[in-house]
């Protein structure tokens, strides 16, 4: 059903008696109303269909979720277009389908499914219930299923799927977004997100599996199958003593005078991180308590986003003020992301960009691992990976310290699928990130992962402490040796798809057919790399070397003056975002000067190439 109801209608449906007079909404409403056992979804179609709301019955029903980022996110509620009781047993029967054709041993192997806090009232809709219900749908076909009994880190189910070495494994969350929305997150057997063919394989199978199956809507069988195995304990107790190899300073954690603010966001981060510290020997670190326990309305924050920095981790800074700690973490609600401030000698807090934590998660991973390493350890089998929209700053920490960098395309599956076959090579990993506050530290999980970020920032914060250094100081340190790395990140809203297609459209056909911008404005272009297209200017033979992506947007300018520019759609976001950096040599100190002329390019490339007044487009709203 992927662009309009179901096809082969069924012949009974064929005789439906007209309801809305539009032959496909009214097969896509009889299917719903046969289909759906929620009572409130249910009376959510009944009620549209009543007060005859075709072009929302039509919007709901007569198109279905596409796979995004590794598995499907969108608003809970009513419709075949979002997140439900049905459309994840529907996801689930085509999870099944595909998983049965990939591997023989399905049935030995088994399922991992988890869940983070969110819900919603009005269509009786919990991550809890939906993790049920997809476990019901694999045990219904006897599939072992290790199904966490409370909420979990998104972390944890790729981390389960790996040691338990289960085929695949479900998340259901919509970590940031709005409260309004939920997704199913899904993870291979190597315990990295699926990436392309997987997600169109699933995709097809779903559509091939769209009537619910007998035993499906069983939620049941969750209590009495014996297929079922709640995998917390294990899982738990195993992912702390794996964090230990990422803990370099245990004795000097336990000393520290530093005291540290964790906000858990509304979500599941709370236990967690409490436990992560006690590993690493510290005090357990002072929870934001309107923040500490799951709230699926996030009843305290705009948006429960830390990426969003000062002003929705207000709560965070105030407590920090009171009780004299220097330094906050805030974990967004799947746990899976981690933002870091510190308040500086004028009183004023630094919320550190996701860019800017990695330049010291990057110095540290390596500065740890040149300390501990053994004799016969070579720098060159060591490597550290990004996205490309992100900071360059790895790549010139790895160009003076001789290991190895790569970028992989935007998107931690990306990154979690290249890791795995670097280690199957022999290679050794210390750090991966996404500027998106996402980061990697080790190799235990092939995921961000906020919870053991989190206790290694505190770990670096109480060592630096003990050199009378704060992070902030330590950036500037890094930055020094390894040159000034300056970004900005930023997004506008764009509700109309067309319009954004024009906009890249328009970039690709600059001033003639098939000719990109040799110019933004007085900013002259060495390079453009097109993913969507795969063209790459760069390259001798004009191909990019990263993989073609053509479902979104994205387009890279390498200017003369060494700043990189990224334009590119989100994955789950109505929004066009922009990432820019300066990447200055260790010779260029002149900071003022570098971020000026950031600012300018800045100016430049959303005037010449966005044009917001003209398309419509919304300013981020600061």
């Amino acid at each position: 059903m992927a662009e309009n109801a179901e096809g082969d209608l069924n012949s009974n449906l064929l005789h439906a008696p007209c309801r809305t007079g539009d032959p496909q909404l009214d097969t896509a409403i009889g299917q719903w109303l046969r289909w759906d056992k929620n009572p409130k979804t249910k009376e959510q179609i009944e009620n549209l269909l009543r007060n005859g709301m075709n072009k929302e019955l039509r919007d709901r029903l007569c198109c279905r979720m596409t796979f995004g980022t590794a598995g499907l996110r969108s608003a809970m509620g009513a419709g075949f277009c979002y997140i439900n009781d049905l459309t994840v047993i529907q996801s689930t029967q085509g999870m099944y389908r595909y998983l049965e054709r990939c591997f023989s041993d399905f049935k030995q192997r088994g399922f991992v499914v988890g869940y983070d806090t969110r819900g919603q009232v009005t269509s009786s809709c919990s991550s809890q219930r939906l993790a049920k219900l997809t476990a019901a749908v694999l045990l219904a076909k006897d599939v072992p299923v290790y199904l966490f009994s409370r909420y979990v880190p998104t972390p944890f189910v790729p981390y389960a799927v790996q040691e338990l070495k289960a085929v695949a494994g479900v998340m259901i969350t919509a970590s940031h977004n709005r409260k309004e929305d939920n997704g199913y997150k899904v993870y291979w057997e190597t315990g990295a997100q699926i990436t392309s063919p997987h997600d169109k394989e699933i995709l097809k199978c779903i559509e091939e599996c769209v009537e619910p199956w007998n035993g499906s809507w069983n939620d049941n069988l969750v209590d009495t199958s014996p297929l079922k195995k709640d995998p917390l304990q294990d899982i738990c107790k195993r992912y702390l003593e794996d964090l230990k190899k990422i803990c370099f300073y245990r004795e000097l954690n336990s000393k520290t005078t530093l005291k540290f603010v964790h906000s858990s966001f509304h979500g599941v981060g709370h236990d967690y991180v409490q436990l992560a510290f006690q590993v690493f020997g510290f005090n357990p670190p002072i929870p934001v308590p309107e923040q500490k326990d799951p709230d699926p309305d996030f009843s305290t924050v705009k948006c429960p986003n830390p990426e969003e920095g000062e002003s929705v981790l207000e709560l965070s800074l105030r407590l920090a003020e009171k009780e004299n700690a220097r330094i906050v973490l805030a974990t967004d609600p799947d746990a899976d992301r981690l933002a870091v401030a510190e308040l500086q000698e004028n009183g004023q807090w630094k919320v550190f960009t996701g860019n800017e934590l990695a330049a010291l998660f990057g110095w540290w991973m390596f500065d740890c691992w040149k300390k501990n390493k053994s004799r016969n350890a070579d720098v060159k089998n060591v490597y550290m990976l990004a996205t490309t929209v992100s900071s360059k700053i790895l790549k010139a920490i790895a160009l003076k310290e001789g290991f190895h960098f790569e970028e992989t395309l935007p998107g931690f599956k990306w990154i979690g699928s290249r890791i795995k076959d670097l280690l199957e090579n022999g290679k050794e990993v210390l750090f991966a990130f996404e500027e998106s506050i996402g980061f990697l530290c080790g190799t235990s999980v092939l995921d961000k992962d906020g919870v053991s970020a989190a206790a290694v920032v505190a770990e670096m914060a109480s060592f630096l402490e003990t050199r009378s250094t704060t992070l902030q100081e330590q950036l500037s340190n890094v930055y020094q040796l390894y040159g000034y790395h300056m970004s900005k990140t930023s997004y506008f809203l764009c509700y109309d798809p067309p319009t954004i297609k024009t906009i890249f459209e328009r970039i690709r056909n600059f001033e003639s057919p098939k000719e990109y911008p040799k110019f933004c404005g007085t900013f002259a272009i060495l390079h453009v790399r097109d993913i969507t297209t795969g063209y790459d200017s760069s390259q001798p033979n004009k191909k990019s070397v990263l993989p073609v992506s053509k479902s979104s947007q994205m387009i890279t300018f390498t200017f003369q003056n060494g700043c990189v520019a990224t334009l590119r759609t989100s994955g789950t976001e109505p929004k066009i975002k922009y990432y820019a950096e300066m990447c200055a040599s260790p010779d260029q100190s002149d900071t003022a000067l570098l971020e000026e002329e950031l600012k300018k390019l800045i100016e430049a490339l959303i005037e010449n190439f966005l044009e917001p007044s003209k398309n419509g487009l919304i300013w981020r709203s600061v």
